[in-house]
């Protein structure tokens, strides 16, 4: 099964690359690497605000740490050109906006993670992580992901 025919049963159809909040850029090449700027969670259009632990719960948080790889994914085929060419997803780094006391970050990450593997198969998807709390994130979102890619 190709990339394409995984994210079509997967229901998902990618996004165009979002246009930068800030100074920077999404995405940049060096070599065969791709770093992904870091993307915030997004619901209907809008950032997906909250802090887990306090005014949200991990399966929330989760769902919005997948949303956020829909949107990675959306950058990478444009930085790649086609996530054919992704050869291996080499790190994740997500930012999870938690209460102090708030101890799933790693569970919040999977849905990032997990649906990385969902479209490239575990040889390619799976990747080195970091996953850790932050007191804030901009504009109140929730998560923060960024994506480094190697790319054939």
């Amino acid at each position: 099964m190709t990339v394409k025919d995984r994210l079509q049963a997967l229901g998902i159809t990618l996004p165009p690359v979002a246009v930068p909040a800030a100074a920077y850029v999404p995405f940049v090449r060096s070599g065969q690497l791709v770093f992904i700027s870091g993307h915030i969670a997004r619901k209907d259009g809008k950032p997906w605000v909250g802090q887990l632990g306090l005014t949200m719960a991990t399966a929330e948080g989760r769902d919005a740490a997948r949303a956020i790889a829909v949107d990675l994914l959306g950058t990478l085929q444009a930085a790649a050109g086609d996530l054919a060419r992704v050869k291996r997803i080499v790190k994740v780094l997500s930012l999870v906006n938690s209460a102090p006391d708030f101890t799933e970050h790693h569970l919040v990450t999977n849905g990032c993670s997990e649906l990385m593997v969902d479209v490239f198969g575990a040889g390619i998807g799976a990747h080195a992580r970091s996953a850790f709390g932050v007191a804030q994130l901009p504009m109140g979102a929730c998560v923060e992901i960024e994506l480094i890619a190697e790319l054939e």
